[in-house]
């Protein structure tokens, strides 16, 4: 592997036991990768109405196709917790439907994020008809509800998303920009997390958002001095209007690494059409009847994908990049997907397929010694070893976090 990506991998100490609890003498050990450690992750909002049989013919069809092409790239799915589509009615919320694909998810290896628990936009509507304070009691009383419901089966969660802008926010008056507004940012932010560190003491809490000017930075410091407890720092990346480049994707990752914490691409965009023209400062406010993905651009997608991906990777405190729309069409109907909207793949897919799956993936047989011991290098991730028919699964974790070797013991299947 390329040495940039060195500290992706790890070298472990195992010792093979067979099923009878002796030690595999001098045996060739066939060692599988089934999983990265790094979230590879893709939006799965389509997996609700899918799993739900909410769908039916060529619709259900395409869906099961493309969910297909998902689950070979990606080990990482983000949910919709939107408040206004999860409880649009008060009290009747999408809890069910949504915890059936979670579950779903999960039972396949994927790490589950629930988005977001607060944001101004895509809010209840009925908070319209609360004062300030039954609005804070409702959101907090959401997210207590909802972490708790879905503790062990989503336990990461984008607590708040895009507070830089949320007191600010003019395009419409909604609940959640007039608490912030009266609260402050930090004060706001403070209560939501320890709501939902209340919920799930154990859950990954992010926070989450598109700007990246210093305006963030200097939010995450008023947090971090006020002791919130950030688990991630979440980063928006939606290229419309062309890839940032791997000039400012350094900078925004030595900007935002000085705090020490993980860092989330938490949803990536790059187009395969057209660019949005520059001069747009809203992304929302840009409006075409047709936005078609072209053999240009799809070559300069799968470029853009590569040196994203290859960027991000390399960087130590990166842990996760999420795909935000496996397929066209989807946000602003943009020619944003690695798929096409018939499910074809796009070389980017191709080119994403290829990097996860080959040159970050790691398949070996390795011998073991008189007394069932070898050092096994790989990827960091989750693993297969097989013998003579009989297998045990068992994880690569980073050098020097396990002093002692560690016994894997194959059985029959």
């Amino acid at each position: 592997m390329d040495k940039r990506f060195e500290h992706r991998m790890a070298t472990n100490d195992v010792r093979f036991i067979g099923k009878d609890g002796s030690p595999l003498k001098n045996k060739k050990i066939a060692v599988s990768q089934l999983n990265h450690k790094f979230l590879f992750s893709c939006g799965a909002f389509d997996t609700v109405p899918l799993l739900n049989n909410e769908v039916e013919g060529e619709e259900k069809k395409l869906l099961e196709e493309r969910l297909e092409k998902w689950l070979a790239l990606f080990n990482g799915a983000t949910l919709p917790f939107y408040w206004g589509g999860f409880e649009h009615q008060r009290g009747k919320t999408r809890a069910e439907q949504t915890k059936k694909a979670a579950i779903w998810l999960k039972d396949k290896g994927i790490t589950v994020k629930g988005h977001p628990l607060c944001w101004h936009t895509a809010t209840a509507p009925w908070l319209m008809d609360l004062t300030n304070e039954e609005i804070l009691d409702a959101q907090l009383d959401r997210i207590h509800r909802d972490v708790t419901d879905f503790k062990g089966i989503i336990d990461m969660w984008d607590v708040i998303n895009e507070v830089v802008i949320m007191p600010i926010f003019d395009k419409y008056d909604n609940g959640i920009t007039r608490i912030c507004k009266e609260l402050g940012r930090i004060p706001l932010i403070r209560k939501v997390f320890a709501a939902a560190r209340e919920a799930n003491p154990q859950a990954i809490l992010l926070l989450n958002d598109f700007n990246t000017s210093i305006n963030y930075e200097i939010l995450i410091e008023g947090c971090l001095e006020s002791g919130i407890p950030i688990d991630v720092i979440g980063i928006q990346s939606h290229q419309h209007q062309g890839f940032w480049g791997v000039e400012k994707i350094h900078e925004v990752l030595d900007r935002f690494s000085h705090f020490g914490l993980p860092i989330h691409f938490t949803e990536n965009t790059l187009i395969s059409g057209d660019l949005m023209p520059p001069e747009i400062v809203d992304l929302n406010d840009f409006k075409v009847k047709e936005w078609p993905t072209t053999p240009e651009g799809e070559e300069r997608q799968a470029r853009d994908v590569v040196q994203m991906y290859e960027t991000l990777f390399a960087h130590p405190l990166v842990e996760s990049i999420t795909t935000w729309n496996i397929v066209d069409g989807k946000w602003l109907g943009a020619p944003a997907g690695l798929l096409r909207k018939d499910n074809s793949s796009k070389p980017a897919y191709d080119e994403l397929l290829r990097l996860i799956k080959k040159e970050w993936w790691s398949n070996l047989t390795v011998v073991t010694d008189d007394n069932g011991y070898v050092r096994i290098k790989g990827v960091l991730g989750d693993y297969e070893a097989e013998c003579e028919g009989e297998k045990a699964r068992f994880e690569l974790v980073k050098d020097g976090s396990d002093n002692s070797a560690r016994t894997v013991q194959l059985k029959a299947e």
